[in-house]
């Protein structure tokens, strides 16, 4: 039988993701499409802390502020049409009062910080080479938060400023974590408002970069995102309506072998048992009264007991729901 596919074989991680191990993700949208399956499984995910982030440089200053747990200030904020925002930070954080901006800020960088420093895996994900300077400070910005573009220098970044600065960041990472096992990958969603070639360009840079940087450390690893939807399933059916993002099909595909390449087959059969908990939730009863219902209720909780005890896997949004329906 013909395989009218260009597969290959991805590299199993020697280091493997159990339900006892932190996972920290940062960088562009495509960070969050795999942190939201890690943590729909109930893993122990950290995401995105700064908000999504496009650029290796913006992670990487993302990444020394949780190191050094050095909080926001006001005077680190700015004002734009009456919201309050960092250019640091993705417009969730932003907000009309400037203390709830601050809080909302530091409140997050305070636990990420802690949490980086028990994580087992950071995945990082490069979004593009390219990159905002605001000109008033030099600032590179992990958002511009739609300031007109004349307050910005547009450039693109080569292959040694990104490997120097992650030089720097991983020494530090390595510091205070020697535990951490660091995977790069790159985002398949191309950035089409840079241009045809320059996207591939861009591409290309992030793909040296993460190529010398993991030759120089032991624990670091590449995940190649970017080329199982490239190369492997290389058509336009797997990608939404605008034929940029990657779409369900594609997205799930990418998740397959992601499983595949970090978790143990015990956390993958334990994902299952998990996932027809939160299915069992979500189910709306035709008589929530009947006595057959409640013992359907009094399985699903102590198939969760089970799971909490063996596994420390937090049910408390589906167990609260139960619960309801035995009016406890």
């Amino acid at each position: 039988m013909e395989i009218f596919r260009t597969a290959f074989v991805i590299p199993n991680s020697e280091k493997k993701i159990n339900y006892q191990s932190p996972i920290m993700l940062i960088g562009s949208c495509f960070s969050e499409y795999i942190g939201n399956k890690l943590s729909d499984s109930k893993l122990r995910v950290d995401n995105n802390p700064f908000g999504i982030v496009y650029n290796p440089l913006s992670a990487k200053s993302g990444l020394m502020r949780l190191v050094d747990s050095k909080l926001y200030s006001k005077e680190e904020l700015f004002n734009h049409e009456g919201i309050w925002g960092s250019f640091d930070h993705h417009s969730r954080f932003s907000d009309i009062d400037p203390e709830s901006t601050l809080q909302k800020i530091n409140d997050r960088l305070t636990v990420s910080s802690a949490f980086i420093r028990k994580s087992n895996f950071l995945f990082i994900t490069f979004g593009t080479a390219y990159v905002y300077n605001l000109k008033s400070s030099g600032k590179i910005v992990s958002n511009c938060h739609k300031f007109d573009s004349s307050e910005f220098v547009r450039s693109r970044l080569n292959v040694e400023q990104i490997v120097t600065e992650y030089d720097l960041l991983i020494h530090q990472l390595n510091r205070i974590n020697p535990n951490l096992e660091i995977v790069f990958t790159v985002s398949p969603i191309r950035h089409w408002k840079d241009g045809a070639h320059e996207n591939q360009l861009s591409k290309s840079i992030l793909l040296l970069a993460i190529e010398q940087i993991c030759s120089s450390y032991k624990n670091t690893f590449y995940f190649p995102s970017y080329e199982l939807i490239m190369d492997d399933l290389r058509d336009y059916r797997f990608y939404e309506e605008d034929m940029l993002h990657p779409n369900k099909i594609a997205i799930n595909y990418i998740w397959s072998r992601f499983r595949e390449c970090f978790l143990e087959n015990e956390v993958i059969s334990i994902m299952k048992e998990v996932e027809k908990v939160i299915i069992a939730a979500r189910h709306k009863p035709f008589n929530p009264k009947a006595e057959s219902f409640h013992a359907f209720v009094r399985q699903q909780l102590d198939k969760i007991r089970y799971l909490k005890d063996q596994y420390s896997i937090s049910f408390e949004e589906e167990e609260k729901q139960f619960l309801q329906y035995l009016g406890e």
